[in-house]
């Protein structure tokens, strides 16, 4: 089979597709046919060694994977060959077939594309875990979302809205905010022209919002959290904009505000009974169209330092996604 592999920790640009041979389940794990293979951030950050954790090397970057489970390993009774799933396999996705647990594997609806469950999973597990478990968010609140366009930002706009809370979307074109209110935002502020903090001021009365969701960091952090309300939460999920943000925490104590981190992954094996739970939770929204993953772009295998190279610009409006065995152009 063919994949990418990483052979050491160095620019992405190094990334080779090469003739591989076929992984073979072990206990406990499933053997996918991948259909379609979600791209993420932290996955240009994995194969340079920026990333929290480091695979061991040589290794296949890719985390998110859809497609059909070919064989499954000892132990394995609740899956079986033939089946449409979508799985969280932590490495392993760029390539024609992928290793993932059992236990992070997950039978997708029938209404869902391949496309649109190997953009699901991380996304919208991401937002789902931090909007509602970590910041605890409540009809009629407001949350504010940096990188509203991204893939995890448009999720965001999504899930909180399905919430019933008011969506203000932050993005840096008008085409993508746009693109965020099509999914739901209610206000949007275009940061490249626009004064951030004038302009949550102006629409919230002053007041500020209940929530920042933040996935960029950089220099936009200390301007969102200054404009949190009173007793407000800033979800901190990324640095997209690679500067991790340094705060005053005297900025907490005036207006009795929290920075909550955000990392779902952790989350996920660590509490996979209330995950489970969640999925349920986010297959539902999706069966009665609350959530409409937004793909906007795809590749096949062979393209895949074109779609990672999206990623990583931050250019990407929503998900992109490698296909395998399509020639489809982006």
């Amino acid at each position: 089979m063919k994949a990418v592999i990483c052979r050491d920790f160095s620019p992405r640009a190094n990334l080779r597709l090469e003739e591989v041979p076929s992984p073979v389940p072990g206990k406990g794990q499933v053997l996918m046919q991948v259909r379609a293979c979600g791209l993420n951030f932290f996955d240009g950050l994995m194969v340079e060694g920026k990333y929290q954790t480091k695979p061991e090397l040589p290794f296949t970057p890719g985390s998110e994977v859809a497609g059909v489970v070919t064989a499954v390993g000892e132990n394995v009774v609740t899956l079986r060959p033939g089946q449409r799933v979508l799985a969280f396999n932590g490495i392993g996705g760029y390539a024609q077939e992928a290793l993932a647990e059992a236990e992070r594997v997950y039978p997708i609806p029938d209404a869902m594309s391949f496309e649109q469950a190997a953009g699901f999973l991380i996304t919208y597990a991401t937002s789902h875990h931090a909007l509602k478990d970590r910041a605890i968010l409540r009809p009629g609140e407001t949350v504010l979302v940096l990188g509203a366009a991204g893939g995890v930002g448009l999720t965001a706009v999504e899930i909180a809205k399905r919430m019933g809370a008011r969506v203000i979307a932050a993005a840096s074109t008008q085409e993508k905010l746009d693109l965020c209110r099509a999914h739901g935002a209610d206000e949007s502020i275009n940061y490249a022209e626009e004064d951030l903090r004038q302009r949550i001021k102006d629409l919230t009365q002053g007041r500020g919002v209940d929530v920042v969701y933040d996935p960029v960091g950089g220099g936009q952090t200390e301007t969102a959290l200054r404009s949190l309300a009173v007793n407000g939460r800033h979800l901190v999920i990324g640095f997209a904009a690679g500067d991790i943000p340094k705060v005053a925490l005297n900025l907490l104590l005036l207006k009795q505000t929290a920075i909550v981190g955000v990392f779902w992954g952790a989350f996920a094996r660590a509490d996979p009974q209330r995950h489970a739970a969640n999925m349920v939770e986010l297959f539902a929204w999706f069966a009665e169209r609350s959530l409409r993953p937004h793909i906007s772009a795809r590749y096949p295998l062979d393209r895949f330092a074109e779609a990672l190279d999206v990623v990583m610009e931050r250019s990407a409006k929503g998900k992109v996604v490698l296909v395998m065995d399509e020639a489809e152009d982006a």
